[in-house]
């Protein structure tokens, strides 16, 4: 499954999974995007939001944005 992300870094809700009205998911980290830590909280994030194991979820593409495409192995 192939999922768009919005992130959120630093943000004081998080860690929070929410979906938007168009279907993509807005994941609000309290991590910043520094050194990656973002990208790592977001996999462990939707990791347990998706009841998987972090190894399951890649990021496709966006690792240095905010706008992400994310694929999810069952």
């Amino acid at each position: 499954m192939r999922v768009s992300v919005k992130v959120k870094p630093g943000s004081k809700k998080g860690p929070l999974v929410e979906t938007d009205e168009d279907g993509s998911l807005i994941v609000f980290l309290r991590e910043r995007a520094v050194d990656g830590a973002a990208n790592e909280a977001l996999v462990k994030t939707l990791a347990k939001h998706f009841e998987t194991r972090s190894a399951n979820i890649t990021i496709e593409s966006g690792h240095s944005s905010r706008l992400k495409r994310v694929r999810i192995e069952e």
